[in-house]
């Protein structure tokens, strides 16, 4: 059964492969009621998207982001939603991050040359295009360069967190993430949350920041999985959210828009939290 909520979807204002335009017209063909885009470090695709949503009068779009967030050996992702995306605070710190990827993409590319692996900077920015640059869009064109089959390939040698051409850039701590997503009324959110390890004590120190929500029917999850986090979500008081995480990117087996997704009472306890409507 195809879920009604997908909270989790990318587009090509971040490292997604689809406009918002296709996006939304996908989804709208999903039977999905409620969705959220989610880009990384930018909400440069919602106004194509709520543009494109008039045609689709059952689907409803909540605004959101996903923000990359560091801790001492580990990343963080923390999801935003019903934010003030329009504050121009809030757009000044995101044109600052996307700025940190920019020059974290351009450093890889340098690294992957001296490990023998030659792609050109100005090729991973045009496949980027005017997005959010990512690490996917290395990941494509070392693809299209023949060094891998698909865009997952090189993440666990080359551009995963330990990978031999990994670069950090300038990142934020978890709670000042929150903060950051608060301080424009959002509701902060864990991203998939599963392989972080002392699960419960993070969340319980990012719920004291302001932590409202946590990733539970996230698409890459077993039953169990989701089982596990329901009942984190259930002792902390979070609402329980998902989705299927979608970038079009064409790794076999890549979770569609709607395969996984939260039920809609998540909706209105998002709704309740951030004091808006949709």
């Amino acid at each position: 059964m195809v879920a009604e909520v997908d909270l989790h979807l990318h587009t090509l204002a971040s490292d997604g492969r689809l406009t918002p335009s296709e996006l939304i017209g996908l989804v709208a063909q999903t039977g999905l009621k409620v969705v959220s885009i989610s880009d990384h470090d930018s909400t440069e695709g919602l106004l194509e998207a709520y543009e494109a949503a008039k045609s689709h009068p059952d689907l409803t779009i909540i605004p959101g982001i996903e923000l990359s967030t560091d801790i001492p050996g580990d990343e963080i992702h923390m999801l935003g939603y019903f934010m003030n995306y329009k504050d121009e605070s809030f757009q000044h710190t995101l044109s600052i991050f996307r700025e940190g990827r920019l020059e974290r993409g351009r450093l890889m590319v340098e690294k992957l040359a001296t490990l023998g692996i030659h792609i050109e900077w100005e090729r991973v920015k045009e496949i980027a295009g005017e997005g959010s640059v990512g690490r996917p869009h290395i990941a494509l064109a070392m693809v299209e360069k023949g060094y891998f089959k698909e865009p997952k390939g090189p993440f666990a040698e080359y551009l995963g967190r330990n990978g031999k051409a990994y670069v950090e850039r300038a990142k934020m701590t978890p709670a000042e993430g929150v903060e950051i997503l608060t301080n424009v009324g959002g509701v902060a959110v864990l991203a998939h949350p599963a392989s972080l390890s002392e699960l419960d004590y993070k969340v319980a120190e990012l719920k004291e920041a302001g932590l409202q929500g946590i990733e539970v029917h996230y698409a890459a999850y077993s039953t169990a999985t989701i089982r596990y986090l329901s009942e984190v979500a259930k002792k902390h008081d979070l609402i329980p959210c998902g989705g299927s995480d979608y970038h079009c990117l064409g790794n076999s087996g890549e979770a569609l828009p709607g395969t996984q997704g939260p039920p809609m009472q998540t909706v209105f306890e998002l709704m309740k939290a951030s004091g808006s409507s949709i």
